[in-house]
């Protein structure tokens, strides 16, 4: 038995697709849905129990059938101004969890984040013995960091397996509102007014447009979940991004294409709360995951944005 935390959400569920896939129909999917449309990312997923968030350390106490929980659970917003509820939501919690499993000698994979890389000027090398020199510019980034220090600083790092991802995109991301990849957001602003809208650069170095980042296709990132759990014997904290930094211009232009429309690009204001904690460039170092053994090739932002588009927005 497999437990799922962020079962509904957009990473989990596309993990839960990929393990039935592949077989796995005993699955545990925890998650809080409320008043969300995220519970129409469980249609057609085959799973032995659904859980609230509330109560999966209740179904812990009971349980002796789990090999692995894969924690994808969080809150990701860059924007949520609540430290507290972002410390216990993404630090205490996925603390406890990591704690039960290490106790239990149960498989754990977690969701960490690119975010705690900060402005960059620290680089992007997802060895944990740079961990405490890395400032993030956000409180949900820091929530993230809080818990890799405190893997490294106990030696968890040998026993659990950590992913930070880059900026991932893909289907069953439609719930996720304003945090929504902007693949997704270019496709409806392509389909609605023809244009798309990116930031201007308040950085010299980079012009309107040239801002970059490792854009990640969500099914790559279900690959290498799923050769995590086949390979039991790698643990670590890891980058999970492509290698390859590409700029908004390239994506916007990748959208536009995929949808066979003339590109049409506008090019707008950054807002001021967010001109001095904007990162214009991430690129995921991947070399410890293919040290570790992980070989397929990724897809390119071209490949992922035309099979996202054409294979799932289009189809709605």
């Amino acid at each position: 038995m497999i437990a799922i935390t962020g079962g509904a959400g957009f990473i989990g569920s596309r993990i839960a697709i990929r393990l039935n896939q592949l077989g796995y129909k005993d699955l545990v999917l925890v998650d809080h849905l409320g008043t969300s449309d995220k519970w129409k990312n469980l249609r057609g997923i085959i799973f032995e129990e659904y859980l609230e968030k509330k109560d999966f350390f209740s179904f812990l106490e009971k349980t002796k059938e789990l090999q692995a929980v894969i924690h994808m659970g969080a809150c990701s917003s860059t924007s949520e101004g609540n430290a507290s509820y972002l410390m216990e939501n993404n630090y205490r919690y996925t603390r406890r969890l990591a704690e039960w499993c290490l106790e239990k000698n149960v498989r754990f994979i977690y969701a960490s984040s690119a975010a705690t890389y900060g402005d960059g000027n620290q680089g992007y090398q997802d060895d944990p013995i740079g961990i405490d020199a890395l400032r993030p510019l956000n409180i949900y980034g820091y929530s993230k960091q809080a818990f890799d220090q405190i893997a490294f600083q106990k030696g968890w790092f040998n026993k659990i397996t950590g992913l930070k991802f880059f900026n991932i995109y893909g289907p069953n991301e439609s719930h996720k509102g304003e945090m929504c990849s902007v693949v997704f957001k270019a496709y409806h602003q392509i389909k609605e007014t023809g244009r798309v809208q990116l930031f201007k650069s308040h950085n010299l170095e980079y012009c309107d447009g040239g801002q970059l980042r490792d854009f990640a296709y969500v099914k790559d990132v279900e690959k290498v979940v799923a050769w995590l759990l086949e390979h039991d014997d790698v643990n670590g904290l890891f980058n999970l991004g492509t290698g390859r930094a590409r700029s908004f211009e390239e994506l916007a232009n990748a959208t536009f294409r995929a949808m066979g429309k003339p590109v049409s690009i506008e090019f707008m204001d950054m807002p001021k709360e967010l001109q001095g904690r904007y990162q214009y460039f991430t690129e995921a170092k991947m070399e410890s995951l293919r040290d570790v053994g992980y070989r397929d090739a990724f897809f390119s932002l071209e490949e992922g944005v035309s099979d996202y588009v054409k294979n799932y927005l289009e189809s709605v």
